[in-house]
């Protein structure tokens, strides 16, 4: 295996020990298996710093949108003659399809009602539960998380593709800490927390998506129970068809198959939104978004000091925790795709496309979801309390004509999105464990993708993914600080230019410049 680095094989060992200790049965160690330790650690990492989380959060957003305006925006992500190398539709298609795609499938109906019959807030099941239901899912799939994944995915692209760097998370601290420090045991540090991250993040995920489908399966055909055998059948024939996509390359496998996706959730969405209450769900999300928009500031800011309310905690820090142990691999991915951009381009596209597009999708199923229960008495969260968040899609297209069609083409559309987001996993974990290469060995993008499907496999098996998705985000405290110092890096490399060329205008074309 050529290029890989200490960071591979540190990383490879710490994936087997945790794996190994997450198949302990918990009546071996009942106080010291993985899941009750990483339990109790995340509860005091909420607990504790959660005003962390929410104060980061929103700097990375504030800091992102600080980049439109500035003079920055208009630095190249690249050398000046540089042309973007995908085309808008399919960049959007494959930063969305890493980004969240699959999260959306699993949460588009599922979180609303949860926030419907649990509302932070406002009497559950009320006009007001539903407004605020729906405004939370957009707080939490919106400009926050594409904030964050904006910064890392910028700072990585600027380094590597107009510096020259690796495209390594400890090259972008560079500026800060010198490449002696970044290129020692504190890069090595900084690259082996993100590639932890990753791994234990994405095989939560893919666990996560074969239970949605087994669901789906089990739901839709009378006499199919969702069994471990069925959902290890799934990993089996998902494992095999993104290992065949990932030895075909960026621009083959996760191309095509990210614009597969953007058609089949845009057709899924527009079939839904016309076979159902159309009016309501258009009057719902030009509300909504105004909301949003309006309550954003306190909502970025907002936690319960003088009330016992763990529901800030439960939910908006969970998911910034979440964002940010993601962050990594969404940020190396959108930076691999992103090259020729300026970086005003750039953000206002990670920043605005996939958070109007998310709105528009929550409130298309959320709403519909609402509706039926709202108007038509249906109580789907009686159904989603029995099988599991992961019917709760299902549950609402049985309720709308040709829904069986329909829930084919959504079991599909995850399958893909499954497939995507493991892809893109692979070439990611290889490109961080081979010292940045944009072309890592199948060799390499084989082993992480056994790693990751055997670790969902394994979890699935002892029921731990709970315990694996905790592991993951614990790894998101030590990123946000490396994240904040990217921050910094960042600026003091965009005043260093500067410095040495006026941004307002074009700069001439030399080799020397560069």
């Amino acid at each position: 295996m050529k290029n890989v680095t200490k960071v591979f094989f540190l990383s490879l060992f710490v994936a087997v020990l945790f794996i190994a200790w997450g198949i302990i049965p918990k009546e071996a160690l009942p106080d010291y298996n993985l899941n009750t330790v990483t339990t109790k650690v995340q509860g005091f990492l909420v607990e504790k710093f959660g005003w962390f989380y929410l104060l980061s959060a929103t700097g990375f957003l504030v800091f992102a949108i600080f980049l439109i305006f500035s003079k920055y925006g208009n630095i190249k992500l690249g050398k000046d003659g540089d042309e973007p190398e995908y085309p808008y539709i399919t960049w959007f298609a494959m930063l969305f399809s890493a980004g969240m795609g699959i999260g959306l499938i699993f949460w588009g109906a599922a979180e609303p009602l949860a926030h419907f019959h649990n509302p932070p807030n406002a009497p559950a099941e009320t006009p007001a539960a539903a407004s605020e239901s729906l405004r939370y899912s957009f707080f939490h799939w919106g400009l926050h998380p594409w904030g964050i994944y904006a910064v890392i995915a910028l700072a990585l692209a600027y380094f590597q593709f107009r510096k020259e760097s690796p495209g390594l998370i400890s090259s972008i601290l560079t500026p800060l800490l010198g490449e002696k420090r970044t290129s020692g045991p504190i890069g090595t540090l900084v690259d082996f927390i993100a590639v932890f991250a990753t791994i234990f993040g994405v095989a939560t995920s893919l666990g996560f998506g074969a239970k949605q489908i087994a669901g789906g399966v089990s739901y839709l055909f009378e006499g199919l129970e969702d069994t471990f055998t069925l959902q290890i059948i799934i990993i089996l024939i998902v494992t095999f068809l993104y290992m065949l996509s990932a030895q075909t390359g960026l621009n083959k496998g996760i191309k095509y198959l990210s614009n597969t996706n953007i058609v089949l959730a845009i057709l899924l969405m527009l079939f839904l939104l016309f076979a159902g209450p159309t009016n309501f769900i258009m009057d719902l999300f030009t509300t909504t978004f105004g909301s949003y928009l309006q309550n954003l500031p306190s909502m970025s800011f907002k936690l319960s000091p003088f009330e016992q309310n763990s529901w800030t905690q439960d939910w908006t820090i969970f998911y910034w925790a979440w964002w940010i142990a993601w962050a990594p691999f969404v940020g190396t991915f959108i930076a691999r795709v992103s090259k020729g951009r300026t970086v005003r381009e750039f953000i206002l596209g990670v920043l605005l496309v996939p958070t109007i597009f998310g709105a528009l999708w929550f409130s298309v199923f959320g709403g519909t979801a609402m509706n039926l229960e709202f108007f038509d008495g249906a109580n789907l969260q009686s159904i989603v309390e029995a099988n599991g968040n992961e019917v709760a899609l299902f549950s609402v297209l049985d309720r709308v004509p040709l829904g069986g069609i329909m829930s084919i083409i959504a079991i599909l559309l995850i399958s893909t999105f499954f497939i995507t987001s493991a892809d893109s996993a692979t070439f990611v974990l290889g490109m961080q464990t081979t010292n940045g290469d944009l072309h890592p060995s199948n060799q390499v993008k084989f082993i992480w993708g056994i790693v990751q499907s055997s670790a969902a496999a394994i979890l699935l098996w002892q029921g731990g993914l709970g315990a694996l998705q905790t592991a993951s985000i614990i790894a998101a405290f030590p990123f946000t600080f490396i994240m904040i110092l990217m921050v910094f890096s960042l600026l003091k490399a965009f005043q260093e230019e500067a410095k040495r060329y006026p941004l307002t205008r074009r700069r001439p074309k030399k080799e020397s410049d560069y």
